[in-house]
């Protein structure tokens, strides 16, 4: 698996911690998820009151701490965002997300590169929420991103990975880049189809989150990103249009 920025993931799954039925469901659906990343919205938690509660509760989880940039939609408001949260969270790490389209949610990407070269310079280690656009890719890395998010769905759609080609097509234009598919899962097996492409994690929220059982789904989630992971290591074999058969001609008894 690929470090993140030098940090090498003890679990490739993030969890975010926004929609909980309550607080102990979310600390309890984290511990049995096994993520090694949660991420948080200095927007939604503030730094007194509930927010300190909230932070303190995710500081015993003994995870690390990807703060985000969450309901952003222009550059000013997602670098002054980014440098709040490295003070209240203690650290470089931000998920950098500007949003640019209301219903689908969907990433302004000019924006995005734009924020993402001023943060960087910074110093941050930014994550960019970005689509599945090659070109969006390559622009993100020239600005000092080392990781790069592409969608799999509009964010709390559940509808899994919508274009597969593409998402295959970044893997391998990047093979050396931490990739994470970010949004729209739903179920384990969207999860697991995610590792099997080759991504290094998956980052999802309300799968989870909004689940009838939370703790459950943490679980599926977990175990099915587990799946997905050994099954890409494995070297899977090539879809094929026609039948093979799996006892071979030669050799076989012929009666007469």
């Amino acid at each position: 698996m690929k470090s993140f920025y030098g940090t090498q993931l003890p679990n490739p799954l993030m969890l975010g911690t926004a929609q909980y039925p309550s607080p102990a469901i979310l600390e309890h659906a984290f511990r049995q998820s096994g993520a090694s990343v949660a991420t948080v919205s200095l927007r939604r938690e503030g730094a007194g009151g509930a927010g300190a509660s909230f932070w303190k509760m995710i500081q015993d989880l003994g995870v690390l701490i990807l703060p985000n940039t969450a309901g952003c939609h222009t550059v000013k408001e997602a670098v002054t965002t980014a440098h709040m949260a490295r003070e209240v969270f203690d650290t470089k790490w931000i998920k950098l997300e500007l949003i640019g389209h209301t219903d689908s949610l969907q990433p302004d990407v000019f924006q995005l590169v734009e924020a993402a070269k001023i943060l960087t310079e910074d110093g941050f280690e930014v994550f960019p929420y970005t689509t599945e656009d090659l070109i969006v890719g390559e622009r993100l890395l020239a600005a000092g991103c080392e990781v790069l998010m592409p969608w799999g769905a509009p964010i709390g759609s559940g509808r899994g990975l919508n274009n597969p080609y593409a998402l295959r097509a970044m893997r391998a234009e990047f093979p050396d880049v931490p990739l994470v598919v970010d949004a729209g899962i739903g179920l384990p097996s969207h999860a697991s189809h995610a590792m099997e492409l080759g991504y290094d994690a998956v980052l999802l929220n309300t799968a989870v989150a909004r689940a009838g059982d939370p703790v459950a789904m943490a679980r599926a989630m977990m175990a099915a990103i587990e799946a997905g992971l050994l099954a890409h290591q494995a070297d899977p074999i090539e879809a094929r249009d026609m039948a093979e058969a799996s006892t071979p001609i030669i050799g076989k008894a012929f009666l007469s």
